[in-house]
C-alpha cells in the first residue's frame, strides 16, 4: 500500500500545480478568448484531476467530486477549432481603446489620507517606515497602486463618486507610452484623426435618496 499511497501523493501534487498554472495563465491572458496558454493549462488540470480520480477509485474505490474526461491534447485543438479557430484567426484590423474618466468628492481629506497611509503600510516591509502621504491626489494614486489598478480600488467610503464617463473608440494603432512625457495630461488621451468613436456610456452613481430610474448606469 505505501506505494500506493506515495502515488496518490504526487498524483494529488500535480492537481495542485496543474490548478497553479492554470490560474497563472488565466491571469496573464487578461480575459483573451481562445488564449493558447490558458487552454493548454486548462487540457493539464483536467487530464491531472481526472488521473487522480482513476488512482483514488483504483486504490479505495473512491471517487472526487469532479466530473472529468480524460482529453487528447491533439483532439482537443481539432475539436475547439472549429467555427472559434475561424474568429481567432481573423483578427480586427484596429484596436479598441477604452478611455475612462470619473470624479470623486472628499468629504473629509484626514479620512482618505489615513485609508492611503494604512495602504501604504501593507505594502511596505515591516522593517521600513512608509513616507506620509502627502495630499489628497497621492492618497488616490497609493489606492489606485496598492489595488488591482482599476477603478473599483477607489471603491472606499472616504471617496465619493461623481459622474464618469466611458468612451469606447476604434484606433489605427495602440497608444505608446514612452511617446508621452509622465506629466503629459492630454497626449495619451487625445484620439488620433483616424480614431472613430464607437460610442459613449455616462455613468451617474446611484444615490441612496434618488430613485434609481434617474442614475444611470453604473459599473
Amino acid at each position: 500500500m505505501t506505494d500506493q499511497h506515495g502515488e496518490l501523493d504526487a498524483a494529488l501534487e500535480r492537481v495542485i500545480d496543474a490548478a497553479r498554472a492554470h490560474l497563472t495563465a488565466v491571469r496573464a491572458a487578461q480575459g483573451r478568448i481562445d488564449d493558447d496558454g490558458v487552454w493548454q493549462a486548462y487540457v493539464a488540470l483536467n487530464n491531472a484531476s481526472y488521473a487522480y480520480d482513476e488512482q483514488l477509485l483504483d486504490a479505495f474505490g473512491e471517487v472526487t467530486p469532479w466530473d472529468v474526461e480524460s482529453i487528447d491534447p491533439d483532439e482537443a485543438d481539432e475539436r475547439f477549432g472549429g467555427a472559434e479557430g475561424v474568429e481567432a484567426s481573423d483578427p480586427h484590423p484596429a484596436v479598441i481603446s477604452v478611455r475612462q474618466r470619473r470624479d470623486y468628492r472628499v468629504p473629509s481629506v484626514s479620512a482618505l489620507i489615513r485609508v492611503a497611509e494604512a495602504a501604504r503600510r501593507e505594502g511596505t516591509p515591516e522593517e521600513d517606515e512608509p513616507a506620509p502621504v502627502e495630499g489628497v491626489g497621492e492618497a488616490v494614486l497609493e489606492l489606485l497602486q496598492s489595488g488591482d489598478g482599476s477603478l473599483s480600488a477607489l471603491d472606499v467610503p472616504e471617496l465619493e463618486p461623481l459622474d464618469g464617463v466611458v468612451m469606447v473608440s476604434e484606433v489605427g494603432t495602440p497608444v505608446d507610452l514612452e511617446s508621452f512625457d509622465d506629466d503629459d495630461p492630454v497626449g495619451p488621451f487625445q484620439p488620433a484623426a483616424d480614431d472613430r468613436l464607437v460610442g459613449r456610456l455616462d455613468e451617474h452613481p446611484f444615490l441612496d435618496e434618488d430613485d434609481h430610474d434617474h442614475a444611470g448606469h453604473h459599473h
